[in-house]
């Protein structure tokens, strides 16, 4: 049975989003497959750049405050600098990469190293003059207190 005496024009085809989504990823999995090769060194080892990068940030919010966490591995307290200014939150810092070593031959380097800025814009609602920040364990948290205006007050209303 070919596909001709298989297909009916008049019954309705039921769209698939899934068959869709298979259908790309696997066009993309070709298109990296059939990529030309990475560059390589003299010895035949794969080069690889290190890609700009910027630390992955968690922000909350509570009644009393907006909370940053901002993942830092490898990176030292005296590395990272926050600031605020024209009511923009900036946290800044650099890790560093390892010393290449005549001993160790490299096989993959997939961490970034290099500077990095991240700058989020304080929300209204956020006192930046009470900034605070606490730094442990490759985490770096920022406090950003709420104005007293924007804090959640109780007000009982009485009814008559």
């Amino acid at each position: 049975m070919n596909l001709l005496t298989k297909w009916n024009p008049f019954q309705p085809t039921r769209w698939d989003p899934f068959k869709e989504l298979e259908d790309f990823e696997r066009g993309l999995a070709r298109l990296f497959r059939d990529s030309p090769a990475p560059p390589r060194n003299g010895d035949g080892d794969e080069l690889t750049n290190m890609a700009a990068w910027a630390p992955l940030t968690d922000i909350t919010e509570d009644d009393k405050e907006f909370l940053l966490k901002v993942e830092l591995p490898d990176i030292k307290k005296d590395e990272v600098k926050v600031t605020v200014e024209d009511n923009t939150l900036r946290i800044s810092g650099e890790r560093k990469s390892e010393k290449e070593e005549k001993n160790k031959k490299y096989h993959r380097i997939e961490r970034s190293y290099g500077s990095f800025l991240r700058a989020f814009s304080l929300p209204t609602e956020a006192d930046g003059t009470k900034v605070s920040a606490d730094f442990k364990d490759g985490m770096l948290t920022v406090h950003l207190p709420k104005t007293e205006e924007a804090k959640t007050k109780a007000i009982e209303v009485k009814v008559t």
